[in-house]
């Protein structure tokens, strides 16, 4: 027996053709729903869990920033002080870097209103400003290794000190505010897009559920007006043997002779 004549193929039925189409429609339907929720998964595992603890991580380096600038200022000699400085620059990359690496990610608008970009924009503002403020210091105490006497050498070491209060301690303030409201406003677009992922998993199951049924229901129905079967006329009524339908009156003369 060949294999052409042992899987007969026909070709399919026009019922059975809307009932693959409105399957093969929500299965598309569904397919589409979970692959815009597995975005959305996706992206609020690359860019907001793990860009929230960097945030985080950025306000910590600001802090051991703010805690060098200090310890500089106690410095006993100008080796001290050196040897207490020279990381400043790698941790002043390694916050800018990080900033740097949310912003690049796609930032969004929550639906009150705020703007990722703006906020992290104003962290970035902030940052320079503290930087600035903290370089500052930095050359005030640099300075005073080169000092011409103890006094010039004790007057500016007093101008650092103040420098770093009046001026870094505010700046530094400002960074942690501008993060905070960074903070909030990602939690808000994770939280958006968390509700449009419910929103949607919960409509795509009203949809398969709605369409199994319809499709089910379609099938019975269709399938119930195909096999019903057509009634047969009166010539061919009386030939069919298993037909209810009384003999004509001739076919009984003819028999009766």
């Amino acid at each position: 027996m060949s294999l052409a004549s042992r899987f007969k193929l026909s070709f399919p039925s026009p019922n059975q053709l809307i009932i693959s189409l409105l399957i093969a429609g929500l299965g598309w339907i569904s397919g589409q729903a979970l692959s815009r929720i597995d975005q959305d998964l996706r992206i609020m595992y690359t860019e907001y869990t793990l860009g929230a603890a960097d945030l985080a991580h950025i306000s910590a380096d600001v802090i051991r920033y703010r805690n060098t600038i200090i310890r500089s200022l106690e410095a006993e000699n100008q080796a001290v002080f050196e040897r207490i400085t020279e990381s400043l620059p790698t941790q002043r990359a390694r916050i800018q870097h990080a900033v740097d690496r949310y912003a690049a990610a796609g930032l969004r608008v929550s639906r009150s209103g705020r703007s990722e970009e703006k906020d992290i924009q104003a962290v970035r503002e902030s940052l320079d400003q503290y930087f600035h403020v903290a370089s500052n210091t930095t050359d005030l105490l640099a300075q005073e290794w080169k000092a011409g006497s103890p006094a010039e050498a004790a007057e500016l070491r007093r101008k650092a000190e103040i420098h770093a209060a009046d001026n870094g301690g505010p700046k530094v303030m400002q960074v942690s505010l501008a993060l905070d409201r960074l903070l909030e406003t990602v939690a808000e677009v994770a939280k958006d897009m968390r509700d449009a992922g419910t929103k949607t998993i919960r409509s795509t199951s009203y949809w398969i559920v709605g369409g199994s049924f319809f499709i089910a229901l379609l099938n019975l129905f269709l399938s119930r007006t195909t096999r019903t079967p057509l009634p047969l006329p009166r010539s061919e009524a009386a030939l069919d043997p298993g037909s209810n339908l009384p003999p004509d009156r001739s076919n009984t003369a003819l028999r009766a002779e």
